[in-house]
């Protein structure tokens, strides 16, 4: 497996691909409130990623059709935006996105909350979100690369949650995606050692029924088998001698 491990200088470009990321999402997210559209939501994501100076990394990644994936409700990921596709109070819309600055990309991504949602469905929100830093206290040096799956699912496991199995986080530096790939749910295996420098995105994807997910005609599209609701949380974090530093996250 060929794992990139990055110098200090590509460090520092990675640490800026994930601020102005975080830039991003901020923006979008303001952007999330009834009435509004996926394509609205995908167009100020662009917008900003290019005003930043930087390109848009999921544009016609093998052969996607946006700059930014809008997955809603039931929607795991890699939802196409769509300009009739309107957002409705009740429901959560996940935003995917990432983008390259100086050849280096960050990848991040959040669920939303459209106006008020349910207790049951914000509680989904808020345990997805903290299953990634469940998973990050073990994304240390010396540590396996499964203890970070391991710590997710022994979180989500006591809620009774699905965690999707088809799709995982993965390494990034260079390339959106690097190895290793990074599952989200109980490995026997170890994985391999953690070591400083190497660039992680690690990404929960939790259903609130089964794990099992079905692709859509689009061949984009992923939703969960039953249609319940599924949220996402991500951020591209550093490997270093002590904590792990997130990238894209500094609120």
């Amino acid at each position: 497996m060929a794992v990139t491990i990055k110098s200090a200088k590509e460090i520092e470009l990675m640490r800026e691909a994930g601020r102005l990321l975080e830039i991003v999402h901020d923006e979008m997210g303001r952007m999330v409130k009834p009435g509004v559209s996926t394509m609205e939501i995908n167009q100020c994501g662009e917008r900003m990623i290019r005003k930043l100076g930087c390109v848009p990394n999921f544009l016609n990644y093998g052969g996607f059709p946006a700059a930014i994936c809008v997955s809603v409700n039931e929607e795991v990921v890699h939802g196409v935006p769509r300009r009739d596709r309107i957002l409705h109070e009740g429901d959560i819309v996940s935003l995917d996105a990432g983008l390259i600055y100086k050849g280096y990309h960050s990848d991040a991504a959040r669920t939303h909350a459209v106006g008020k949602v349910s207790g049951e469905v914000q509680k989904l929100l808020d345990a997805t979100r903290q299953s990634f830093f469940e998973g990050i206290k073990k994304a240390r040096a010396g540590n396996h690369l499964h203890d970070i799956s391991n710590a997710i699912d022994a979180y989500i496991s006591s809620f009774g949650y699905g965690i999707v199995r088809d799709l995982v986080g993965h390494g990034i530096g260079t390339s959106l995606h690097e190895d290793p790939q990074i599952p989200n749910f109980r490995q026997k295996k170890k994985g391999m050692k953690l070591i400083p420098g190497m660039t992680l995105a690690v990404e929960p994807m939790i259903n609130m029924g089964t794990w099992e997910v079905v692709w859509l005609e689009d061949e984009w599209t992923v939703i969960s088998k039953d249609h319940k609701p599924s949220a996402h949380y991500e951020n591209t974090i550093l490997i270093t001698e002590g904590e792990p530093e997130i990238l894209t996250l500094h609120g």
